[in-house]
């Protein structure tokens, strides 16, 4: 008997890797064939497990194909666009980019990753890609960050992280209390925001965000890879290490 189960999945294995067209089987046999192929797979659902996940990795390898090719068409934007701020060293050996929304819980978390490698890696170089996703609260959050940038670029900063590190859903209120906490009164805010509004800009990176297959933050791009979620500092300093070694992610 544990012959059978042996000889039958040869036998299937062998008649699918056979380039036989259907007409080859007759309506009989294609009855039966269908039959015995349903019996198998529900005497042996693991193998579904399987076809998924050799699915999901298939999948999954596209996608990497598509990022790659798609940060080397937009590496200007991606890595030098003049509507980001850089934090660490402006002149460093490897970037990290960072796509972030001020409401994204999954952002804070990463924020002591970013502070941390600044601190420990005096050779990064680290640009934050603001990318309002999470409804109007964040769209206004990011208009009120961006009039901040212009006004008081040195305190970038510290504005980034005191309202990504605040408790809390990010607003217009909230944004504005932040810059005004720096010394950037909300006139000025205000005034800055109706004469240089930042639609341009976010719509520049929505576009940029979808050739790149970005659809949630934090997303990062270092290198030749996008790297999806908050992976981690250790997984951050390992890539950026990689870059350093062979110009790669992975070495």
């Amino acid at each position: 008997m544990a012959f059978f189960p042996t000889f039958t999945a040869v036998a299937l294995a062998a008649s699918i890797a056979l380039p036989l067209p259907a007409a080859a089987l007759d309506d009989q046999q294609k009855k039966e064939f269908g039959e015995f192929i349903k019996q198998y797979l529900i005497e042996n659902p693991e193998i579904m497990l399987d076809v998924q996940d050799a699915l999901q990795k298939k999948q999954e390898a596209q996608r990497l194909v598509k990022a790659n090719m798609a940060i080397e068409e937009n590496s200007t934007n991606i890595f030098d666009s003049k509507n980001d701020v850089t934090l660490g060293n402006p002149k460093g050996d490897v970037t990290v980019v960072e796509f972030f929304d001020y409401n994204c819980s999954y952002c804070r978390h990463a924020l002591p990753d970013m502070q941390a490698m600044l601190k420990k890696d005096k050779n990064v170089r680290f640009v934050l890609k603001e990318f309002p996703i999470l409804g109007p609260d964040s769209v206004a959050a990011h208009k009120v960050a961006d009039a901040f940038r212009k006004l008081a670029p040195e305190k970038y900063a510290d504005f980034h992280v005191a309202l990504l590190g605040s408790a809390g859903r990010a607003s217009d209120e909230t944004a504005i209390a932040v810059a005004a906490s720096l010394g950037v009164s909300e006139d000025k805010i205000r005034a800055e925001m109706a004469k240089s509004p930042n639609d341009g800009i976010v719509q520049a990176t929505y576009q940029l965000a979808s050739s790149l297959g970005i659809s949630g933050t934090p997303s990062y791009v270092i290198g030749n890879e996008l790297v999806p979620g908050a992976v981690g500092l250790d997984d951050l300093e390992a890539k950026v290490k990689n870059m350093r070694s062979c110009g790669k992610t992975a070495c």
